[in-house]
């Protein structure tokens, strides 16, 4: 029975490559699915590869589509079509270079500069926190 259950899972993802749709037309559980894949590297393999013939099937199908509606003179279909398939109406921007992460040393006076930042911010912090415990602890005493 799971042999039969995994086979038509695999022939439905096949036709429909959407884990929900396929899992739904077999009558098994997405969680099943996604167990099944966890415990056996061969069913994971196949599901895999059931995904991708699906997803070739689908764009073989959508390709199909476009040409057709491009015979009929359907002007989005055309400029979709040459966008996808054709350089000169691609898109155009082209980004190319290397990033590099430099770390400097601080100098003396950085560090000193940077120790006084964060000790005032943690005098501040510290501050800020007493203040707010205090106004509680008269809210809390004038209620009372």
């Amino acid at each position: 029975m799971k042999r039969e259950s995994k086979k038509l899972l695999l022939e439905n993802l096949k036709k429909t490559p959407i884990i929900e749709v396929a899992c739904s037309k077999s009558n098994i559980g997405r969680t099943t699915f996604y167990r099944w894949k966890k415990e056996s590297p061969k069913f994971a393999k196949q599901a895999d590869e059931a995904l991708r013939e699906g997803n070739s099937f689908i764009t073989d199908a959508a390709i199909s589509q476009l040409i057709n509606l491009i015979k009929k003179g359907n002007f989005q279909a055309v400029m979709a079509w040459l966008r996808s398939y054709h350089p000169d109406f691609g898109n155009k921007l082209e980004i190319s270079g290397e990033l590099k992460t430099v770390q400097e040393k601080l100098t003396e006076d950085q560090q000193d500069s940077l120790k006084q930042a964060l000790n005032f911010a943690e005098k501040m912090v510290n501050k800020y926190s007493e203040e707010k415990h205090e106004k509680e602890k008269n809210r809390t005493n004038s209620k009372s």
